[in-house]
Formats: C-alpha cells, sequence, structure tokens
C-alpha cells in the first residue's frame, strides 16, 4: 500500500528504513511537541522496535511519509473502538531540514482520505500542544477544524501546555 501525495509519498515501514528514520526523529526540535511515547533521543533500538511492531499491524495505519523512497518522517491513526469505533486520532511528523515545503499537509491529506475511504470512520480529530502553531496550521489546510482547548492538559519538558482539539468529520 502506498498512498501518493503529489510531493512526498506515504508507505508502510519496513526493514532497512532504520538509519533514515534515526536520521529524521533524532532531533529536539521534532519531538518538541510530540507525545512522551517518541521517544527522544531516538536511537537505532527505537527505530528496530517501531519498525517490528509496524510490520505486524494489521490493519495498516501507520506509514513512512518519503521522498525518493527515503523516510523523511511519519504519518498515522489510532483507531478507537467500542462506542467510539467510527472515530480515529490522527498524528504525524517530519524531519526539520523539510519543515515549511507542504509536506505535512500533504501527507496528512492523503492519510486522511484513505482512513476515511477504508475504515467507515465518521471522525477524526488531533490535539495540539498550544505553542505548536505550525501543526494547527497544517490541520487547518487540510480541512480539520478547532473544536476547543483543554486548559493546561500536559505536561511536556517540564512545562504545562493547553491542548488544542481539531477534528474533521467525514
Amino acid at each position: 500500500m502506498v498512498l501518493d501525495c503529489g510531493i512526498c509519498r506515504l508507505r508502510p515501514w519496513r526493514r532497512g528504513d532504520e538509519s533514515a528514520l534515526v536520521r529524521a526523529a533524532d532531533n529536539p526540535n521534532v519531538a518538541r511537541y510530540l507525545r512522551d511515547r517518541f521517544p527522544h533521543p531516538y536511537t537505532l533500538d527505537d527505530a528496530r522496535a517501531w519498525i517490528e511492531i509496524n510490520e505486524s499491524s494489521d490493519p495498516q495505519t501507520h506509514f513512512a511519509v518519503t521522498i525518493d523512497d527515503v523516510p523523511i518522517g511519519g504519518a498515522g491513526f489510532i483507531l478507537h473502538d467500542r462506542e467510539e469505533r467510527t472515530t480515529a486520532e490522527v498524528g504525524y511528523w517530519i524531519a526539520e531540514p523539510h519543515w515549511g515545503r507542504g509536506i505535512a499537509s500533504a501527507a496528512l491529506r492523503a492519510l486522511t482520505d484513505y482512513a476515511f475511504a477504508t475504515h467507515g470512520l465518521e471522525r477524526i480529530s488531533s490535539v495540539v500542544m498550544h505553542p505548536n502553531t505550525a501543526s494547527q496550521r497544517v490541520l487547518e489546510k487540510v480541512g480539520y477544524e478547532r473544536e476547543g482547548v483543554m486548559r493546561r492538559a500536559v505536561v511536556k519538558n517540564g512545562e504545562i501546555y493547553d491542548l488544542m482539539v481539531f477534528a474533521k468529520i467525514r
């Protein structure tokens, strides 16, 4: 499964991506506003573990964002279950040298379309730490709407931040 985004492609993570993943992910500016499950520093062992998890995933919900088949970021979604079975939460990140080129927007647009088309979803949401205005703009460009603010909801690197809640409805 490969999703063409125009300026990039989304494809499953695979063995051999480890070094490129570490190069792209091991940056404090990339990790700054991501959840703590995204490690920093990002090591080769972290990359191996992530790829192993994703090689056995069914359905495929996490993808490498690539240019010329080299990973420069990641994008994926978590499917909810039970009474929230028609919803998912999306997340994405791009290596710093590729910021500001529209890659995150292109990848999120392709991922969102794929998620709606293949999983019977009615709603896809994302939460963004308040200082991360670039990610908020990406979501808005793709048609996600800001629904609200969860005040003082997270602690990251010793700072307490509001979470901005965005969603796109089918």
